[in-house]
């Protein structure tokens, strides 16, 4: 399963990594990361086919992830992938607007690897 995490804070990849260690070396996780929506726009205009979940950041500058996931949803509305929210702010406001445009999911910061490793368990 091939995975783009998006998130302004460049310590995720270490994190990402580091939690899912065995998974990667498996090749059952593949993650790639960018570091902005609009990095995050350019990833998917080349390998978007080849993503089958989006973990995104709300709260980002520039680009926040309700307007990534906006744009994926209306450049692609009936296509995968599965996308979820991740947030530091647990508000009803950042989950309805996500809601809203077709996340699938919603995560808060600090992430719970292990609650994230059994959603992804499940995706598989």
């Amino acid at each position: 399963m091939k995975i783009l995490v998006v998130d302004d804070e460049h310590d995720i990849k270490t994190l990402f990594e580091q939690r899912f260690r065995r998974e990667i070396r498996s090749g059952e996780l593949v993650f790639d990361f960018a570091h902005s929506g609009e990095e995050a726009l350019t990833y998917l205009d080349d390998h978007f086919s080849e993503i089958v979940l989006i973990l995104s950041d709300i709260n980002m500058p520039g680009m926040s992830g309700i307007e990534l996931l906006k744009r994926i949803r209306t450049a692609r509305p009936s296509a995968p992938p599965t996308v979820m929210m991740i947030t530091a702010y647990n508000d009803d406001e950042n989950f309805n607007q996500a809601k809203k445009y077709g996340a699938d999911d919603f995560l808060t910061k600090p992430i719970d690897f292990a609650n994230l490793k059994q959603k992804l368990t499940h995706s598989l």
